[in-house]
């Protein structure tokens, strides 16, 4: 059996590998549409009734699903930029060393959000799959994989700290941009 915390890592450096082959701008607003969609996901379940009473009970299979699926396809379009350099010009263009290792952390990062923030709603569930077990404290994988939870996107991007992050990303956006 392989640990949860293998496959994150993998994920983050199997992104890392396409944030530097995408660029940074690219991932930056990838970046920006996750912290987008933890900032909805935040919303509509503080803000709605419908969402917060009675459609997804905490901690439930179905709110994992939810939860997934809004941040998912928001992530999705975030990847689905379009050809920014040929918008704004050569100030994108990934011809420098930089730009490539700037877009290889951006997309580390990326990794991290996505797949982190999965793991953490999953974790929430009680690990709603079959094929995925829970992290067994008292092991070494274990109490790894439970310590690096304390670490994942929703714990740490909470209210108010995900409002400041919303308003910093699209400052960001606005700057840089356009």
């Amino acid at each position: 059996m392989v640990s949860l915390t293998f496959y994150f890592w993998s994920f983050v450096i199997i992104f890392a590998v396409i944030g530097g082959m995408r660029g940074w701008a690219r991932e930056m607003l990838v970046t920006f549409s996750a912290i987008l969609g933890l900032f909805l996901i935040t919303v509509l379940e503080r803000y709605v009734p419908m969402i917060r009473d009675s459609f997804a009970q905490p901690g439930s299979e179905s709110q994992f699903w939810l939860r997934t699926l809004i941040f998912l396809l928001i992530v999705f379009f975030g990847y689905e930029t379009p050809n920014i350099p040929k918008l704004a010009g050569p100030r994108f263009a990934r011809e420098r060393l930089q730009d490539t290792l700037l877009g290889i952390l951006l997309g580390a990062l990326n990794g991290y959000l996505i797949f982190g923030t999965i793991w953490f709603w999953m974790h929430q569930a009680n690990y709603p799959f079959e094929q995925i077990a829970a992290p067994i404290p008292g092991t070494p994988w274990g109490d790894a994989a439970l310590k690096m939870l304390a670490y994942m996107p929703p714990q740490w991007l909470g209210i108010p700290v995900i409002y400041f992050a919303i308003g910093l990303a699209f400052i960001f956006v606005i700057v840089v941009f356009i």
